[in-house]
């Protein structure tokens, strides 16, 4: 055929019945799509004092990215107004498609931003972000982490209160749930381990999260040393409990290498990684049974997908660290698009179930449903995007001015 040449390309297109205005078309099509602006703000809904102080999920920080297609997207996973200027460094002007680059320039920094240009992406393409990155599951069962209000260590809470709130879980339909185990004694911990399993029984998942950098930072208490770790996987693993979450420091790879090596129970974190080299560490030690990155600190919807890739390399699962309300919607989409085969609904307020603690967020939405559940599935969004149909009115009625 010879050398492949402009014209001959445009001869070929003719005789093979695209013809010129196919061919402009299509240029036209495939023809960059720049991001015009970025706005950040937050919302307030207005709620009752009660449902303010029963936990309810009123209060956002809203994404908006606008582009010159006459598209925008949005998310409600932040950041907060005061990193504005630095966002739009990042992104005026810039290709909208190209995720990688934006990424190498600084946009991982916030991941709730690199859902809102997903979500341009998506209705731009008419499709939910999940398919756009390979994704086929449909639906993924979802655990519930609850944290009763008080101290953070829930000392206060009575054995009983966390017995029934898992039975209640349970006959909600969802097949999950997840406390901490920050107890002063952690055996108390395992001991109400034991309790909730005689009441739901071994069907109905129990995880534990020592997210063991946060007592330290939020009730005092010390890192466990192996020994006290060990004692507290072995009871949990007795009496029953499925995983134990970062039972030590995050920047400690071998220490939990070596307990998942003693035990059956899984040993899982990675939630507070924001780049991709944490958790190459965690893999090549082996230094988890399941990577849980974070669907914002982890940099956004495409490094979690990122994070998945590395993981399954390695027969390694990777589920993701939670959220709750609108924000969930991009954590959703990149656990569909790993195929994960739980996802965290957190936190939980009891004795709330997800429904109730997210209700005021349906007043931004033309929808009056957030997320689809099915017998304790989360089921994919039909909306093309993130999958929600944002009532911009709403945001501007709720919107704070400042």
């Amino acid at each position: 055929m010879g050398s492949l040449t402009r014209r001959n390309l445009l001869s070929l297109g003719g005789r093979l019945g695209v013809g010129l205005g196919a061919i402009g078309a299509l240029r036209a099509a495939v023809q960059p799509v720049r991001i015009t602006d970025v706005d950040l703000f937050r919302i307030d809904i207005p709620v009752g004092k009660a449902e303010a102080a029963a936990g309810v999920m009123h209060a956002y920080e809203v994404v908006k990215v606008t582009t010159d297609a006459g598209v925008s997207g949005y998310s409600f996973a932040g950041p907060g107004v005061k990193a504005l200027p630095a966002v739009k460094e990042v992104l005026l002007g810039k290709d909208l498609f190209n995720i990688d680059s934006q990424l190498r320039e600084g946009l991982g920094k916030w991941g709730g931003v690199e859902h809102a240009v997903w979500d341009a992406i998506g209705r731009i393409a008419g499709q939910p972000i999940y398919k756009l990155l390979g994704g086929a599951k449909d639906r993924v069962t979802a655990y519930l982490t609850c944290v009763w209000p008080g101290p953070a260590d829930q000392e206060q809470v009575p054995f009983a209160d966390q017995v029934k709130m898992a039975v209640k879980i349970k006959n909600a339909g969802f097949k999950g749930m997840k406390i901490r185990v920050w107890r002063p004694n952690p055996m108390d911990d395992v001991e109400v381990c034991r309790l909730i399993k005689e009441a739901t029984g071994r069907d109905f998942k129990l995880m534990f999260d020592r997210t063991a950098h946060a007592p330290v930072e939020m009730s005092g208490q010390k890192l466990w040393d192996f020994e006290t770790g060990l004692k507290v996987a072995r009871g949990l693993q007795k009496a029953g409990a499925y995983w134990l979450e970062e039972p030590f420091a995050r920047e400690d790879y071998l220490t939990p290498a070596r307990l998942a090596s003693m035990v059956d129970i899984l040993i899982t974190g990675g939630e507070g990684y924001s780049t991709l080299e944490p958790y190459r560490q965690c893999l090549l030690h082996k230094t988890y049974d399941v990577l849980q990155p974070d669907g914002r600190n982890a940099g956004g919807i495409f490094r979690c997908r990122q994070v998945g890739i590395l993981a399954e390399s390695f027969h390694v699962p990777c589920i993701l660290h939670g959220t709750m309300g609108l924000m969930l919607a991009g954590w959703l989409q990149a656990t569909l698009a790993i195929g994960s085969p739980l996802q965290e609904v957190a936190l939980v307020t009891p004795p709330l179930l997800p429904e109730e603690q997210w209700a005021p967020g349906l007043k931004v939405l033309k929808s009056p449903q957030m997320f689809h559940l099915d017998d304790g599935d989360l089921l994919a969004p039909t909306l093309p995007g993130i999958g929600l149909d944002v009532d911009e009115d709403a945001l501007s009625r709720y919107r704070l001015r400042t």
